[in-house]
C-alpha cells in the first residue's frame, strides 16, 4: 500500500513526533536512568569493589594506603587509563604509572610489572619542601592532597619527590597529583585505578603509621626505589613468590640528562657572582684599603645590585605563575626555598640601599659600611640556603659536600674577575683613576687569587670521573657516564672556557709584574679582564647546566627505554 506524500505516521492518534517529544518532557535522563537503577536493570558496581576497600576508616594513628599485588599486576595499564580519563588529565599527564623490574637467571628470566601512584607518606617530602604550602596531610585519612589554588609552580616538589609523583602541567603553570581520588572514597566509591584493575590488583587498605616507620628500617617498597627511611610511604606491595635478588627496574641503566630549568642556572650563577663581588670589596678593604676602593665604591655597589636583581628576576622565570610568588615566604619554618627567598630578598634590599646610599650620601662611611656587611652577610646565607635546597633532595650528585663547594666556589671565580671589571670601569668615570693603579693595588692580587681558586674548583669537578671505575652502577657513575656521553661537549666547553678565562688569561696578565721588559696597556688589560669576566660567567653557566641535567633522579622501576 502506498502511503501518500502528505501523510503523518501517528501513534493512538498522536503524531509520531509529537509522541515523542511528550514522553521526553514526561522524564528526565536522569530520572529514566535512577529508575532503571532501581529496579536492578544496571549493575550494582559497588559489589565489584567491596571487598577492595576497607571495611571501616582509619582510627588513630592510622590512614588509607594503596596495596598492589604483584602477582595479580599483568602490565595492561588499565588503571593508568582509567587514572587518566576520570581524572580529566591533559594528553601527556599520568598520575599513576606502570614500570617493570627485570632479573632471574638467564634460562629462566623473571619480569615482574609494578603499578605505582602517590604514596601518601607518612612524612611528604613534597609537603615539607613546598614554599608555599600548597599540600595538605588529611589528619583522619592521610591522603596528601595538592592544593592547586595555592600552587605557583616552583617544581621544587618535583625535586623532593623521589618517586617521581608530582607532575609539572605547564598548560595551567601548576603541578598536580594523585589524591587517591578523594572525593570517591568520602562516598565509599573506589578510587579509578581501583575499580579499572581487571584483576584486582590495587586495593585500599588502612595501615598503621607505626608500623609503616618501623618496616622502613628493614624493608623497601620494590627493587629499585629510593629507600623509604626518608619519606616513609605508606603503599604496600605483596606477592606469594620468592623474587630473585638480582630483580632491577628495566631502566637501571638507561641514562639520559635531566630537564635544565635554565632560568634555574641563570640566576644561582648571578647570584653567587653578585654576592662575590660584594665580598671581594669588603675583603679588599680589610686587606688593602686607601682612598681608591672609596673612589670605586659607587660603581662597585651598582653592579652587585644589578646582577642581583637580574639574577632574582630571572628565576621568576621558572615559576608556573609568577603573579602569586609573594606567597613563597609562607613555608618559611620547613622549606629551605622558603628560607632562600628570604635571604635573597633581603640581600636585594642591603644590596640597593648600599648602591643609594654610596652613590647620593658619599659621606656616611659608618652607614654604607653597614650596609655592605650586611648585604654580603644575607647573600652568604643565601648562597647557603641555595645550596640546601638540592641537599635536602638526597642526590646523590646534589650532595652538600659537592653543591656547597661549587656554588661559594662560583663566589669567588665569578665575583673576583666583576670586582676588577667594576674597578676598570670606574676609571672610565673618575679621571684621577688609572688601570695601572688599580693593577699595583690589587689587581694583580686578585688575578693570581682566580687562577688558585678556578684551578681547585676544576679539579674538584673533575672529581666526578673516578665513579667511572666503580662496579656497581651507582647514581654518581651515572652522573659521570652522562658527563662523558651524551653531555660530552658541555663538558668539553665548561673545562676549556674555565681554564681560559679562570687561569690563562689572569696567567698572562700576571707576566705583566713577573716580567718587566712586558708591558701591556691599559686598553689590552681592560680587555682582558673583561674578557675574563665573560669566559668565567659562561664557564660557570655551563657547569650550572651541568648540575641540573647530570643528576640522576630517584624515581619508581620504569620500563624498557
Amino acid at each position: 500500500m502506498i502511503r501518500p506524500a502528505n501523510a503523518t505516521l501517528t501513534i493512538d492518534g498522536l503524531p509520531l513526533i509529537d509522541e515523542a517529544l511528550d514522553e521526553q518532557g514526561r522524564m528526565t535522563a536522569v530520572e529514566r536512568f535512577s529508575k532503571a537503577h532501581d529496579h536492578g536493570s544496571t549493575p550494582m558496581q559497588e559489589r565489584y569493589y567491596r571487598d577492595l576497600l576497607p571495611a571501616s576508616p582509619p582510627g588513630p594513628g592510622q590512614q588509607y594506603a594503596f596495596e598492589v599485588d604483584l602477582d595479580a599486576c599483568s602490565g595492561c595499564k588499565a588503571c593508568v587509563t582509567a587514572c587518566h580519563n576520570l581524572n580529566g588529565l591533559d594528553e601527556t599527564e599520568t598520575w599513576r604509572d606502570v614500570g617493570l623490574l627485570v632479573g632471574g637467571p638467564m634460562d629462566e628470566p623473571v619480569h615482574q610489572h609494578v603499578t605505582s601512584a602517590c604514596h601518601h607518606c607518612v612524612e611528604p617530602a613534597c609537603m615539607d619542601g613546598c614554599p608555599v604550602k600548597a599540600y595538605e596531610k588529611d589528619p583522619v585519612t592521610g591522603i596528601v592532597r595538592h592544593l592547586d589554588d595555592q600552587c605557583i609552580g616552583c617544581q621544587y616538589c618535583v625535586l623532593k619527590c623521589p618517586y617521581d609523583v608530582p607532575k609539572y602541567n605547564k598548560a595551567k603553570g601548576i603541578v598536580r597529583k594523585c589524591d587517591m581520588c578523594s572525593q570517591r572514597l568520602e562516598v565509599g566509591e573506589a578510587p579509578a585505578c581501583v575499580q579499572a584493575c581487571p584483576n584486582e590488583a590495587i586495593r585500599i587498605r588502612v595501615v598503621d603509621k607505626q608500623e609503616v616507620i618501623e618496616s622502613s628500617e628493614y624493608a623497601s617498597l620494590v627493587p629499585g626505589a629510593a629507600d623509604p627511611d626518608y619519606t616513609l610511604p605508606t603503599t604496600t606491595y605483596k606477592t606469594d613468590r620468592v623474587l630473585p635478588r638480582n630483580l632491577l627496574p628495566a631502566n637501571y641503566y638507561a641514562v639520559k640528562p635531566e630537564h635544565a630549568h635554565f632560568p634555574l642556572v641563570v640566576m644561582l650563577v648571578l647570584t653567587q657572582a653578585s654576592v662575590g663581588a660584594l665580598l671581594i670589596e669588603h675583603i679588599l678593604r680589610l686587606i688593602v684599603g686607601g682612598s681608591l676602593l672609596d673612589a670605586i665604591r659607587p660603581i662597585h655597589s651598582a653592579s652587585a645590585m644589578a646582577l642581583g636583581g637580574l639574577a632574582l628576576a630571572s628565576s621568576t622565570m621558572h615559576l608556573g605563575r609568577p603573579m602569586y610568588a609573594f606567597r613563597a615566604f609562607i613555608g618559611l619554618r620547613t622549606s629551605w626555598l622558603s628560607r632562600e627567598i628570604v635571604a635573597f630578598g633581603g640581600f636585594a634590599k642591603l644590596a640597593a640601599a648600599y648602591a643609594l646610599v654610596s652613590w647620593f650620601l658619599p659621606d656616611w662611611v659608618g652607614v654604607q659600611t653597614a650596609l655592605g656587611i650586611g648585604a654580603v652577610i644575607a647573600g652568604i646565607v643565601g648562597v647557603f640556603c641555595s645550596a640546601m635546597i638540592y641537599h635536602d633532595t638526597r642526590r646523590a650528585f646534589w650532595n652538600i659536600s659537592m653543591t656547597g663547594t661549587k656554588f661559594f666556589a662560583t663566589m669567588l671565580v665569578v665575583g673576583i674577575p666583576a670586582a676588577l671589571a667594576t674597578s676598570m670601569a670606574a676609571t672610565f668615570v673618575d679621571p684621577d683613576l688609572t688601570v695601572q693603579q688599580i693593577m699595583d693595588k690589587w689587581g694583580y692580587g686578585l688575578c693570581g687569587s682566580l687562577i688558585v681558586v678556578s684551578t681547585l674548583k676544576l679539579m674538584f669537578e673533575a672529581t666526578v670521573f673516578m665513579n667511572l671505575k666503580d662496579r656497581r652502577h651507582t647514581p654518581m657513575k651515572r652522573t659521570a657516564i652522562l658527563m662523558t656521553d651524551a653531555l660530552l661537549g658541555v663538558t668539553l666547553r665548561r673545562f676549556a672556557l674555565g681554564l681560559l678565562g679562570g687561569v690563562v688569561i689572569p696567567g698572562v696578565l700576571l707576566i705583566d709584574l713577573l716580567n718587566p721588559a712586558t708591558s701591556f696597556s691599559p686598553t689590552t688589560i681592560v680587555a682582558a679582564i673583561g674578557l675574563t669576566l665573560v669566559l668565567n660567567l659562561v664557564a660557570e653557566l655551563h657547569e650550572r647546566y651541568q648540575f641540573f641535567t647530570a643528576v640522576i633522579s630517584p624515581k619508581m622501576p620504569g620500563g624498557v627505554m
